[in-house]
């Protein structure tokens, strides 16, 4: 068995204009990172489409019809909201997004990959039961999370995102479901205003936040000390990972200082509870990152580790 690496040339068409930080360039970069010889061994495979029934375990049949429908004519870009767009190449990107979540956690179910990357955007984290935002259209974790429970009957799956910026849209879908685990670390206060350590759930939400400024360190203990241990209490069957790279130091969007040592250990650290819990079950989902060089060098890390064992 080795690691998966999943993704499809159409998450590049999904055109959010030059201006914006999530772009193409940073798909092409985390791919071109995983290019070399030492990432030969990974299993590369196509991201499907996500089918409408898939994506209706999270959002509702209406909103999911409805964001479907919307169908920009060739170079034309349609705001959702101030940050979230649609271009004429964003309904194939976000449902094979989708798609590639499930897809990922089918291959390390049925056993021909122990662990699995998803490169593909747009992103998830963000995107709520009825609202698109932060770049995201799709809950991209939680749909993979009900999957795994709806095809595979696990009875208790977990998100843990280290992405700079709070998962509100995974935190506002698992929050009422003792079933799913939710733990975040992320800086705050910071976009989205979501993610105090206040916000519980029903005891299966662990938010770490951490102040601006803040270096790798910090980080760590923050894992340590609070979302590992209750990560660990939960006791996952699927350890789902929304892996965003925008808290390293060289990050436009936020002021966290991490390294990009820091994104090895802590991968590192879900491998470990992985396989103490849940027989190394593993997948990833690539989130934010917006220093192109940065996230590159962060993603190759990350895969590197999961590779390792």
């Amino acid at each position: 068995m080795s690691v998966a690496l999943i993704t499809h040339p159409a998450c590049l068409e999904h055109d959010t204009g030059d201006w914006h930080p999530e772009c193409a360039d940073r798909l092409r970069y985390v791919l071109r990172a995983l290019e070399g010889e030492e990432f030969l061994p990974l299993l590369r495979e196509s991201a499907p489409l996500a089918t409408e029934e898939q994506l209706r375990r999270v959002h509702p049949a209406r909103y999911v019809t409805d964001l479907l429908a919307i169908e920009p004519a060739p170079g034309e870009r349609i705001p959702l909201d101030g940050d979230t767009i649609m271009s004429a190449g964003s309904r194939e990107a976000a449902l094979r997004s989708a798609g590639g979540a499930i897809m990922a956690v089918d291959a390390v179910m049925e056993g021909w990959a122990r662990k699995a990357f998803v490169a593909t955007r747009p992103p998830g984290h963000h995107a709520e039961t009825n609202r698109p935002m932060g770049f995201c259209l799709f809950a991209n974790a939680a749909i993979a999370a009900r999957h795994a429970q709806a095809r595979w009957g696990l009875a208790k799956v977990a998100v843990v995102d280290f992405d700079v910026h709070h998962g509100n849209g995974t935190q506002e879908i698992f929050y009422g479901d003792p079933s799913l685990f939710y733990g975040s670390s992320h800086q705050y206060p910071c976009y989205p205003g979501t993610g105090a350590a206040a916000e519980r759930g029903v005891g299966n939400v662990v938010n770490a936040p951490i102040p601006p400024g803040s270096p790798g360190a910090v980080f760590r203990a923050a894992w340590d000390d609070t979302i590992l241990p209750a990560l660990a209490a939960f006791a996952p069957e699927l350890i789902i990972v929304s892996a965003g790279f925008d808290a390293h130091k060289a990050d436009p969007l936020a002021q966290l200082r991490l390294e990009t040592s820091d994104f090895g250990w802590i991968t590192g650290r879900l491998m470990a509870l992985a396989r103490t819990h849940c027989q190394g079950r593993l997948v990833s989902l690539l989130e934010g990152g917006y220093d192109l060089d940065a996230l590159a060098a962060s993603a190759a890390l990350h895969v590197r580790t999961l590779m390792e064992a």
